[in-house]
């Protein structure tokens, strides 16, 4: 029995901004993304504290139950809301988005799961190999449009409200989180980013280049540095922040069968939102 955690991350200004309001980290049991609220005050200072707050609360190597990272979740809440500052114009909000997958314990002696966690555009997604899907589910106005059928999905990229969110961690005094349980098991990679990447690429784009870092003699650590190049050469407009966790629980030989029902058995363990198709 083996059980291996790899990640690699990366963070980049990009080419437009001046300021990285993105954040991350990426050591187990942790690995999440924060991107600060840009237009509002302290969106880097927003996004850092977070961080922190997880990083303080949940140590290296531990495996936290799913109460414990909630509560980490409204401690992070409660530490960007004390950013916030009154000026002539009024209380100037600082605010951040928060995403990523926890690896957890939910009992004593049972199966360890990966938690995913969302608030938020930001996104989580899973990796199996051959098909990219998106788990979490983006706290957002055009997101709101499209469940309704008031927009297509071509007029996402255009759409006047297209920076909008809807939850974030500071806006209120209570945060609401999307929370997703998936078992722990076998070969698992999830792809943790700031809408910086989602934005200058398509899925069918984060897709071809994890398939093309897979069958290339690359090393591990560069899978982040290619999609956050790939995002800049986009156009990158946004800060990009991109962490690729890559997990083997268990021994893990050529199951190929598993191998190919692994999105759905993603998609029979999801709780509470489905994502999106």
């Amino acid at each position: 029995m083996s059980d291996r955690i790899g990640a690699s991350a990366r963070t980049d200004t990009g080419s437009v901004r001046a300021v990285n309001e993105d954040s991350y980290l990426a050591r187990s049991p942790l690995f999440i993304v924060a991107d600060g609220m840009g237009g509002h005050a302290r969106g880097d200072k927003a996004s850092q504290q977070a961080i922190r707050e997880f990083d303080e609360r949940i140590p290296s190597g531990s495996v936290p139950t799913p109460d414990e990272v909630l509560d980490t979740v409204a401690a992070a809440n409660k530490a960007v809301r004390g950013l916030s500052q009154v000026d002539d114009s009024g209380v100037a909000v600082a605010g951040t988005t928060l995403t990523g997958v926890v690896l957890v314990r939910t009992a004593e002696g049972a199966q360890r799961h990966w938690m995913v966690v969302n608030v938020g555009d930001s996104r989580v997604y899973n990796w199996d190999g051959r098909t990219l899907t998106q788990l979490s589910v983006d706290h957002s106005a055009v997101q709101e449009l499209l469940d309704a059928g008031a927009i297509r999905p071509d007029e996402v990229a255009q759409h006047p409200e297209r920076n909008v969110i809807t939850r974030a961690l500071g806006a209120d005094a209570a945060v609401e989180v999307d929370v997703w349980l998936l078992p722990a098991s076998g070969s698992q990679t999830f792809v943790v980013c700031s809408d910086g990447l989602c934005k200058e690429l398509t899925d069918e784009q984060i897709a071809h280049i994890l398939a093309a870092h897979a069958s290339s003699d690359a090393p591990p650590a560069s899978v982040a540095d290619a999609l956050v190049d790939a995002a800049i050469s986009a156009g990158g407009r946004d800060n990009v922040t991109v962490v690729v966790v890559e997990s083997q629980m268990g021994d893990v030989g050529d199951d190929r069968e598993s191998t190919l029902d692994r999105a759905a058995a993603t998609s029979e363990f999801l709780e509470d939102t489905r994502p999106r198709s």
